[in-house]
């Protein structure tokens, strides 16, 4: 009996200590990075020895006295199935480990975006049996400090069963890159929808920079749980501010009526997100309220509601009746108005919206919020009045910055990797001069925590999308967004894909993906893989000024300039030194571009594709790919003052 319960004792003792951990970046199907050494870092006792197998080689380390080790492995070549193991007291052996090429996805949601949202998705799908390319799935998550594993994630091959949920960006990448390569390809996803650029950047990087670390010595540096309850606090405080009232669901069963009052509630311009105006990034429940005047003859027709769309949840009244309701974020809302609802005089749409996480509200068209009755269409963009009743208490990623860089790039640090794909931005058009200084300090942050040089890190220009109507009148902050995108070429070894053909002006996640990944692609291919070739759209270069004429030059023409089907040009806008923009004459000559208008005689500078919705600029190179918009001036633009600021 006495040598039983020793034998027990024993087990559970060696059990109790077979403890090598590995992250789960380390696990069955996984990809390593060919031609580069490869480290392998994993989690023990105190002092153990660890020994790591892998193909022919052998290597040996210590933990340190937290328990954690690395080393790393000589280069290996493109290749496999191996088996990569790991012994310590006890023995990991992680089975089908190809090696080739490792690309890491990162953004928003037009990186997360699945291959089964994408045109020509179930074909797409029928024909994806790539057993050598291989994604892995960051889950999503949240922290206060730099994790060291991530939440969950897993490794799987291209096949009809998995491929749908894959980031479709980086699976066309991939496939092209495998269709010329003939090699393994690894993409890892780490992406979240609505994020902006500074919750993907580390606490270091902001520490670092002049422009911004005073905003990150605001930031408590404490665990998910504290941050959470500070957010809420500031979050609902600064809402009542705002609006002039508490955040309360008091007396809420009134708000659908006509009879209620709310002249003392705040106001929104509406289609518009929150995020885009003073409520910020809220997450919560909101009521939104427009009055309306119909005659005696309206109320006789049929009537028909149409509230774009809402971001994320509605539930919508006419004069106290419920009409509709919808928990698709991007579905437009219709909704037919039961006869005898309307009333000749004062009417009220009333709309309660829970928003859940990313962006919140009525958004969308202003052609698609109306009310139509018979043939009569009434307008109903504008000021919309609003009252916030419920905070919600959880944190979004957008609520402090770092909070995805801690939780989602952090574990994935040394893995050895080819290179970054990033499409990300439109979270961050607000304050898109910013983004001029924010976004290569997020580039340069990542190089300097994977300690693996100038890696290439390739993003996508933002494509046309009608979120403001901006223009060269107005001003756009989506020119504003690509401008900055376009100025960090200046960081060495970046590349970027321009999309403005392949956008849509009212869906901001346009489902032709496959251009992108092969616009992609085409960068990799010519920059690091030697297939020589024609890989981005002319660039703008300088202008001449010739009397009444302004003269281009460009870069990257390729065999020269051209239209996609030989078209007029159009897009272009000239101005004198009143900086009034006229739609211009553009010819193409010489590999140049002279542009001219008969209301501007004393020219001075010019627009290209410079607005939010660029859909009819047409400006290639012959090799089919598009010219980046671009301004010639350098006058102030509407989000100069604009600035990251922490929620108080």
């Amino acid at each position: 009996m006495k040598k039983s319960i020793v034998f027990i004792f024993l087990i559970i003792n060696v059990l109790a200590n077979a403890n090598v951990k590995m992250p789960l970046l380390f696990s069955d199907g996984m990809v390593l990075q060919r031609d580069k050494k490869i480290p392998i870092w994993g989690f023990a006792d105190a002092d153990e020895k660890i020994e790591v197998h892998f193909n022919k080689q052998i290597q040996k380390t210590t933990a340190d006295k937290n328990g954690k080790w690395t080393l790393n492995l000589n280069s290996e070549k493109a290749g496999g199935p191996f088996e990569l193991i790991i012994i310590g007291k006890n023995k990991i052996t992680i089975k089908n480990v190809l090696v080739g090429e490792v690309w890491i996805c990162s953004g928003q949601s037009n990186m997360e975006f699945q291959v089964s949202k994408t045109m020509n998705a179930e074909k797409e799908i029928a024909n994806s049996d790539y057993s050598m390319i291989r994604h892995f799935g960051v889950a999503q998550d949240l922290s206060g400090k730099p994790k060291d594993d991530l939440k969950a994630g897993k490794w799987e091959a291209a096949n009809k069963e998995t491929v749908g949920n894959f980031t479709a960006v980086g699976y066309y990448f991939a496939r092209k890159l495998y269709a010329e390569l003939k090699i393994p390809i690894g993409i890892i996803n780490t992406s979240w929808g609505g994020t902006n650029v500074e919750t993907w950047t580390s606490r270091e990087a902001f520490q670092k920079s002049d422009d911004f670390k005073s905003m990150i010595a605001e930031v408590p540096s404490l665990n998910v749980d504290s941050i959470s309850k500070l957010y809420a606090k500031n979050m609902k405080e600064r809402v009542e501010r705002i609006q002039g009232t508490p955040v309360s669901t008091e007396n809420e069963n009134t708000f659908k009526d006509l009879t209620f009052d709310d002249a003392f509630w705040g106001e929104l311009n509406t289609p518009s997100l929150w995020e885009n105006q003073p409520l910020g990034d809220l997450d919560g429940v909101v009521w939104m309220r427009k009055t309306i005047t119909l005659s005696a003859e309206d109320i006789k027709n049929k009537a028909v509601l149409s509230l774009a769309k809402i971001d994320d949840e509605d539930i919508t009244y006419v004069n106290g009746i419920e009409v509709g309701q919808n928990t698709q974020w991007d579905a437009r809302r219709v909704y037919e108005i039961p006869s005898n609802i309307l009333k000749e005089g004062k009417n009220v749409i009333a709309v309660r919206i829970v928003d859940n996480s990313g962006g919140g509200g009525i958004y969308g068209e202003a052609e698609d919020l109306k009310l139509t009755v018979g043939s009569k269409v009434l307008p109903l963009d504008g000021k919309w009045k609003f009252k916030v009743i419920v905070v919600k208490t959880s944190l979004s990623p957008n609520s402090y910055p770092s909070l995805l860089y801690n939780a989602m790039v952090n574990p994935l640090v040394p893995y050895a990797i080819e290179g970054v794909l990033w499409y990300q931005g439109e979270a961050n058009v607000w304050r898109a001069n910013q983004y001029k200084k924010a976004f290569p300090l997020m580039i340069t942050d990542w190089r300097t925590k994977f300690k693996q040089g100038d890696f290439p890190f390739y993003f996508v220009q933002l494509s046309t999308f009608n979120e403001f109507g901006g223009n060269s009148q107005k001003g756009s902050r989506w020119a504003e967004l690509r401008e900055a995108q376009s100025q960090t070429l200046k960081l060495p070894n970046t590349g970027m894909a321009v999309t403005t053909d392949i956008g849509n002006a009212k869906d901001i996640h346009p489902t032709n993906k496959q251009d992108i990944g092969l616009r992609l692609a085409a960068v990799a291919l010519n920059n690091i893989y030697g297939k020589k070739q024609v890989h981005s759209g002319p660039t703008y270069k300088s202008q001449e000024i010739k009397e009444n004429q302004i003269i281009l030059t460009f870069d990257n023409i390729g065999s020269g300039l051209s239209t996609a089907n030989n078209d007029e040009l159009k897009g272009f806008e000239i101005a004198g030194t009143d900086k009034v923009f006229h739609s211009a004459k553009a010819i193409i000559k010489d590999n140049k571009i002279i542009v001219s208008s008969d209301q501007v005689q004393n020219p001075v500078a010019v627009h290209y594709g410079w607005a939010d919705d660029d859909t009819e600029i047409n400006l290639f190179n012959k090799e089919k790919f598009p010219a980046s918009p671009f301004r010639t001036d350098n006058w102030e633009m509407i989000t100069a003052n604009e600035v990251y600021k922490v929620s108080k």
